[in-house]
C-alpha cells in the first residue's frame, strides 16, 4: 500500500488532475487515456481488487457509481453513452493493484472492448 500510486495520488503525494473528491472517492483524468473522456474513479481505502470486495463494501461501490454517473454529465457524455470498466487481475488488465473504475466516453464503443 506505501507504494501504490493511486494511494499517492488520493493523498495528494503525486499530482494529478482531480476532478471530484469527497470523503469516500477520487475521480481524476487518467494519463494515458483511450477515450475523450477517461476519468478514474478511485475509493480512498485501499482496496486491492473486485476480488477484495466484501458484504461491508457494497454502500462504497455503490456510491461510486453514482459519482461516475454525476462524472457522465458533467463531462458531457450521459446522453449519448458511456462505459465503465474495471479490470480485476493480471489476465483481466488491471495494472495497478488499487480498485479503479474507468469512466470512459466522447466516442463510440464496440463489443468486444475497443
Amino acid at each position: 500500500m506505501g507504494e501504490c500510486i493511486f494511494c499517492k495520488i488520493v493523498n495528494k503525494q503525486i499530482p494529478s488532475e482531480i476532478v471530484y473528491e469527497d470523503e469516500h472517492v477520487c475521480a481524476f483524468k487518467d494519463i494515458n487515456p483511450t477515450a475523450p473522456v477517461h476519468i478514474l474513479v478511485v475509493p480512498k481505502q485501499h482496496i486491492e481488487s473486485l476480488n477484495h470486495l466484501d458484504n461491508s463494501h457494497k454502500e462504497l461501490i455503490g456510491h461510486i457509481f453514482v459519482v461516475a454517473k454525476e462524472l457522465s454529465d458533467r463531462f458531457g457524455v450521459k446522453e449519448k453513452g458511456f462505459r465503465i470498466v474495471v479490470n480485476c487481475g493480471e489476465d483481466g488488465g488491471q495494472t495497478v493493484n488499487h480498485l479503479h473504475f474507468h469512466l470512459l466516453g466522447g466516442r463510440k464503443f464496440s463489443w468486444p472492448a475497443g
